[in-house]
């Protein structure tokens, strides 16, 4: 099977990164590095969709989205994104 670079592995990496940088942050949220890391974890709201709620009479949705990445999550971002354009 071919693996092609297509839109969707983009994402995939992407989304990868992204998660993979929460965790570490997570990680090393209780850990003092000479006060950095209040700023390095700290969230940053960029959209919050709230409580969408649609009812179609047998059957009803609710969700909602938030995006609020930390400056680490970003930089698992950037490196998904490096890695997915050097191979």
């Amino acid at each position: 099977m071919h693996f092609s670079k297509g839109l969707f592995s983009l994402f995939l990496f992407l989304a990868a990164g992204a998660l993979i940088g929460g965790i570490v942050s997570q990680l090393i949220q209780g850990a003092d590095f000479v006060g950095l890391m209040p700023y390095l974890t700290r969230t940053y709201e960029i959209f919050d969709i709230k409580d969408i709620f649609l009812n179609l009479g047998i059957l009803q949705f609710h969700f909602g989205i938030r995006f609020a990445p930390n400056l680490i999550s970003i930089l698992g971002i950037l490196i998904a994104a490096w890695i997915y354009r050097k191979f």
